[in-house]
């Protein structure tokens, strides 16, 4: 079964890591496979320590470097990454019953293939998030949506992440 995709989108500093954090919690606590995707603009931003050995590596050359030890294994892959597709990213994440998607705003916006949660924190991101992104899954954030008329629920991820991890628990179940 190909796991099932959530972005979590909304503006700069509104809690989207946050929201991300708390629903991979909730959901690995009810023993859900979680992969997440964060997408970082940076240019110069590097997983990678300079000065340690897979940094020479990839100084000297190397395009993948690959470290493994007793708890984790860790893949760097040195290249542009202009034209690298969502596809290829999500094909990396198939062990997983979700992946979770914080940023690619562009890539995700309109798949409707992906559900969103969108984080916001006043009415005009609200309404915004709701012409840019289709379909949105559930509201969370600082802005609480509740007493608008939308058929879109409102879950604090802050406050309240099991009423968050609850719907995108009924979106993994959905065939």
């Amino acid at each position: 079964m190909k796991p099932k995709v959530i972005a979590v989108v909304g503006s700069r500093k509104v809690g989207k890591t946050t929201t991300a954090e708390n629903l991979v919690k909730e959901l690995t606590d009810r023993g859900y496979r979680v992969a997440t995707i964060k997408h970082v603009s940076e240019q110069d931003f590097t997983v990678d320590t300079p000065g340690k050995d897979t940094w020479r590596y990839a100084q000297k050359g190397a395009k993948t470097i690959i470290i493994i030890s007793p708890n984790e294994i860790a893949t760097i892959e040195k290249g542009n990454t202009e034209n690298v597709s969502l596809q290829t990213l999500l094909k990396k994440c198939r062990e997983n019953d979700v992946v979770l998607i914080e940023g690619l705003k562009k890539q995700v916006a309109r798949k409707t293939s992906i559900a969103k949660i969108a984080v916001v924190r006043s009415r005009e991101e609200t309404e915004n998030a709701l012409t840019k992104y289709k379909p949105i899954l559930a509201f969370s954030g600082p802005f609480n949506t509740e007493d608008l008329i939308f058929k879109i629920p409102y879950a604090d991820a802050l406050k309240n992440p099991q009423k968050l991890a609850e719907i995108v628990e009924k979106r993994i179940r959905e065939k």
